[in-house]
């Protein structure tokens, strides 16, 4: 059964959770808070649900029966074209694992154990950094392209698939080019106060870093030691 919010001041948030208790208890503390909370208990169902149901986010956990959390993210991303924000759950704790995670698309991370106080800030931040993320403006650097009113993002033609932290970071990028942002600033424009840990923004850039200079010969996104990161045709030296 669906549970879609009919009043859009009430998020809608799909749950894809295996652990019973886990799940009850955040349905229970969620639905307290406000959202309205549809829940999938294995992979294939949360997948179906995240394609035909419009959710404001989802939380996913990785360890699911039926198709894995990290293939859902993909499947959602990549041939969904599905950009709702998404938080994935996990026990896991490296940073390759959030790597793994984050590049395959989720927007942010939590460790189990944890409290629904701080899911529920976490995904608070989401929701309102994705409502924030259109505004009517059109960045380029070199061949790259931002339409901030479609969210479409092209590198010498070629539409490039980016998470919504990424775009956030994107932009926020695109908008300083050829200035260099640092660290602070980008982990302010995508978590406000809510800052994650030292690892996440890391990961993020990295999967950003993938999409748009991996495939192509001239690398824009430029670490500058000591200051931040520069979005540039050159790397400033």
């Amino acid at each position: 059964m669906t549970v879609i919010a009919d009043d859009p001041r009430q998020p809608a948030v799909l749950l894809i959770e295996d652990h019973r208790d886990i799940a009850g208890a955040i349905v229970d503390f969620l639905e307290d808070r406000g959202f309205a909370v549809d829940y999938a208990a294995d992979g294939i169902t949360g997948l179906h649900l995240a394609v035909t149901n419009p959710y404001d986010v989802i939380v996913l956990d990785v360890m699911l029966p039926g198709l894995d959390g990290l293939s859902v993210c993909r499947k959602l991303r990549e041939e969904a074209r599905n950009d709702t924000p998404l938080l994935m759950l996990t026990a896991r704790d490296t940073l390759d694992d959030k790597i793994t995670g984050l590049g395959a698309g989720a927007d942010d991370y939590l460790v189990k154990p944890f409290e629904v106080r701080e899911l529920e800030a976490r995904l608070r931040t989401l929701l309102r950094r994705h409502r924030g993320a259109v505004t009517r403006e059109t960045y380029t650097v070199d061949d790259l392209t931002l339409d901030t009113a479609t969210l479409q993002v092209t590198r010498g033609g070629q539409s490039l698939a980016l998470t919504p932290i990424g775009l956030k970071l994107l932009t926020a990028l695109m908008r300083a080019s050829p200035r260099v942002v640092s660290r602070q600033q980008l982990e302010r424009e995508v978590w406000g106060d809510l800052l994650p840990d030292s690892d996440t923004l890391r990961s993020h850039l990295y999967t950003l870093r993938k999409a748009i200079d991996k495939p192509f010969e001239r690398p824009l996104l430029h670490t500058i030691p000591g200051a931040g990161y520069r979005l540039a045709a050159d790397d400033g030296r």
